[in-house]
Order: structure tokens, then C-alpha cells, then sequence
């Protein structure tokens, strides 16, 4: 019994060895150099124009969320007539 465990767990740890994953090219090095730039932008904006639209759509769902959280706090505060 105990054999069989030893063998499958060598088989296991085979598959998951960093041999098989070579065809995944490391860009750690590129992303550190990209994000280690002295360019006076901030870092959530360093990727170019990709971060600038995520970054625009978060901002904007945010100001709308807000806007949309007053509005319906506003709306509940204040009594309603009651339709018959």
C-alpha cells in the first residue's frame, strides 16, 4: 500500500514540475521595468491605454453609484401620497 502512494505521489509531483509549463513565457522582468519607470505617471495608469478605460470605468460607475445611492436616500426620506 504504502508503494503505491510513494509512486502516484512521484507521478504527481512530475506533472506539476516546472518542465511542463515551459511554453508560458516569463514577463515578470518586462512588467517590474514597465512599472519601475521614473515617468511621473502613477502606477495604476503605467499600462498604457487599457489601465486609462479601466481606470475611467471605474471611476465613472463610481460617480454614477454615488449619485444613484443620494438620489434614492433623498427619495425614501421624504413621505409619498398614497395612490387609492
Amino acid at each position: 500500500m504504502r508503494g503505491l502512494l510513494v509512486s502516484r505521489s512521484r507521478a504527481l509531483l512530475r506533472s506539476f514540475s516546472s518542465s511542463s509549463r515551459s511554453f508560458f513565457e516569463n514577463k515578470v522582468a518586462e512588467k517590474q521595468k514597465l512599472f519601475q519607470e521614473d515617468n511621473d505617471l502613477p502606477v495604476y495608469l503605467k499600462g498604457g491605454a487599457t489601465d486609462r478605460i479601466l481606470f475611467g470605468l471605474t471611476m465613472a460607475m463610481s460617480v454614477i453609484g454615488t449619485g444613484y445611492c443620494l438620489f434614492f436616500l433623498t427619495w425614501v426620506s421624504f413621505p409619498h401620497k398614497k395612490k387609492e
